[in-house]
């Protein structure tokens, strides 16, 4: 069959693309996770990094002639550090989730801090109001000046509740504004949640997980993909004939054998005929008597 001549190109770099990238968040993953010596995790992970995809390249193309030892060894690394690789991917991805949702999480808390006070907020104007109403209500009704007096009182206290409630009140709506600025990032982390009835975290987690599991061990069977392509092509290219040769795999056949007929066989009035003019041409040369003729010079 038939392979495309620039497919094993195609491959490398999609080979290239993924390991690059899986080693791009694992590698400042773990730097996360190890903030305090970043730059020496950098430069370990990378190294291991490469270490696994030549590993992995390794054992494909030698494994018929390395010993035991370093087959098992070299395959629990790969396996280890794909693991490991794994790890740094989900604390990169995590620590993203957790940038785009923390200023989300913190407006959620404080407006359902708002919306509380709120709420307290107009229990008090109305326990006062009430107050005031059972105050006015006790005293006689020739008592004007002293109902007046009660409602100067109980004014200002009303007033300023009404200044605090318009306050938490303007507060609540700029927060429903910046969530709903905020939750585009999280949108569709909020809308999965909804509909299968979970929070937002189990959501992320779970789409984390799917993207571990096939991120970096596709890396490394592609890269093993395409060192089976360099094999084949290379075996493909060594059973062609050089150039300015021919490749003759049978002798070259006589035209008999094209039609396929025996080789034909000389009759023998032909061999007759042959020695006859042979002899002729003897006798020419001797002459009568058998005696040869003289050649002028």
């Amino acid at each position: 069959m038939e392979r495309s001549k620039y497919f094993h190109i195609w491959l490398g770099i999609s080979a290239l693309l993924i390991a690059g990238s899986a080693a791009f968040f694992s590698v400042f993953g773990l730097s996360k996770l190890f903030a305090g010596a970043a730059l020496s995790v950098v430069v370990m992970a990378g190294s291991l990094e490469l270490g696994k995809l030549v590993s992995a390249a390794f054992l494909y193309r030698y494994w018929s002639a390395v010993s035991w030892f370093q087959k098992i060894y070299l395959t629990t690394a790969v396996l280890v550090l794909v693991g490991i690789t794994s790890a740094g991917i989900f604390g990169y991805l995590s620590n993203a989730y957790q940038g785009a949702t923390i200023e989300f999480e913190k407006q959620s808390t404080t407006l359902t801090y708002k919306e509380d006070r709120l709420e307290q907020l107009e229990d008090d104007k109305v326990y006062l109001k009430d107050e005031l109403e059972q105050s006015i209500a006790s005293l006689p009704d020739n008592y004007i000046t002293a109902k007046r007096k009660l409602r100067e009182e109980y004014n200002p206290k009303v007033l300023e509740l009404n200044d605090q409630i318009l306050d938490v009140k303007q507060d609540i709506s700029d927060l429903k504004v910046g969530l709903v600025q905020t939750g585009v990032d999280v949108g569709p982390a909020i809308y999965l949640a909804r509909t299968f009835n979970t929070d937002i975290d189990s959501v992320v987690k779970f789409f984390i997980f799917i993207l571990i599991f096939v991120f970096d061990p596709l890396a490394v069977m592609l890269i093993v993909a395409f060192n089976q392509a360099l094999v084949l092509r290379a075996e493909e290219k060594n059973s062609l004939p050089r150039q300015g040769t021919t490749v003759n795999s049978e002798k070259k056949k006589r035209w008999w054998e094209v039609y396929g007929e025996r080789k034909p066989v000389i009759p023998k009035i032909k061999i007759l005929n042959k020695l006859k003019k042979e002899s002729k041409v003897e006798e020419r040369k001797l002459g009568k008597g058998g005696v040869p003729i003289e050649e002028d010079i």
